[in-house]
């Protein structure tokens, strides 16, 4: 055991590797009240790969009306260059793809929802039309050779309209599917999620012909269940999952929607398993420190609090 990483005691039947998408610069910061300068997001972005992170989203081309604090995408993508190409945006329609198009970039996200409420808070769809909204966004984009990305939130439950239907959540992922996505992200986007339901979900989605290797997950600490609810989905099968560095971000359209699930919190859970990532968490916890600093308060992280 090296001081500083746990002890590793492999489960049986767990993958021997998973990717952590990371999401910290793009989701972690877009509810930060006070603007963060665009050379310290550039720092974030390239402090995490160098970490050894293999995905890193970096930002939204979202309207800097509804996400100020993403007004400066543009400039960011251009500070991070030519490496930056391979970074994943979020796109929310095809204005935003237009933005990335025009960057030379090669991977690109939508963010749908899975309730009617928030298709309808969060994109002023219903849950039908915001299915045509993105459909010449993802044609378009896979037609200029990107990978798209689809993230499904409110996935198990949502604030107003209460516990969602696995079945419900499966027609929308398969619908995004069939337009063009390669990967659904399904968000606990309030954190309300326990280990029952993300087994149910997974296989819902089996029983509908969605391989698991076709699925993430992306869960919020809310009520503390997003370790427990990552070994139920590692059982599972799944073998990607969201994360941002620190345990930063939320959702600025669902106020019960607290932190994400902290990279370094997932990274020591899998090294402990004895599961593969590839993060140097010295690093990472370094990272996330300084960000920190940088934010002027504490990282939410457990595991960045002990080791910092």
């Amino acid at each position: 055991m090296t001081p500083g990483l746990p002890m590793v005691v492999p489960e049986p039947g767990l993958p021997e590797r998973v990717t952590i998408y990371e999401v910290g610069p793009r989701d972690g910061l877009q509810n930060e009240q006070a603007l963060v300068p665009v050379a310290v997001k550039a720092e974030l972005v390239q402090r995490l790969v160098a970490a050894g992170l293999p995905v890193v989203e970096a930002t939204s081309f979202v309207h800097p009306r509804w996400v100020p604090q993403l007004a400066d995408a543009e400039e960011l993508m251009t500070i991070l260059g030519e490496a930056g190409r391979r970074h994943p945006v979020l796109v929310p329609n095809e204005r935003g793809l237009d933005r990335a198009l025009a960057l030379g970039l090669q991977h690109v996200a939508i963010f749908g929802s899975a309730t009617e409420t928030f298709a309808q808070k969060n994109l002023n769809r219903t849950l039908e039309t915001q299915l045509a909204m993105f459909e010449p966004t993802v044609r378009r984009a896979r037609d200029a050779g990107m990978d798209v990305r689809a993230y499904v939130s409110m996935c198990f439950g949502d604030p107003w309209e209460g516990p969602v239907d696995p079945r419900q959540v499966v027609d929308v992922g398969r619908r995004l599917l069939d337009l063009g996505a390669s990967q659904l992200s399904l968000g606990d986007t309030i954190g309300v999620g326990t280990a029952g339901q993300v087994t149910a979900l997974v296989q819902a989605f089996r029983d509908a012909g969605v391989d698991e290797g076709r699925l993430a997950m992306h869960f919020h600490d809310t009520y503390g269940q997003a370790l427990t609810n990552t070994h139920a989905a590692l059982r599972a099968g799944i073998t990607t999952f969201d994360a941002s560095a620190g345990g930063l971000g939320g959702c600025p359209y669902a106020k019960s929607a607290t932190g994400n699930l902290a990279t370094e919190d997932l990274v020591w859970m899998l090294t402990g398993l004895g599961i593969e990532h590839g993060v140097d968490l010295g690093a990472l916890v370094a990272t996330s420190t300084w960000l920190a600093g940088e934010l002027g308060r504490p990282s939410p992280s457990a595991v960045v609090r002990a080791l910092a």
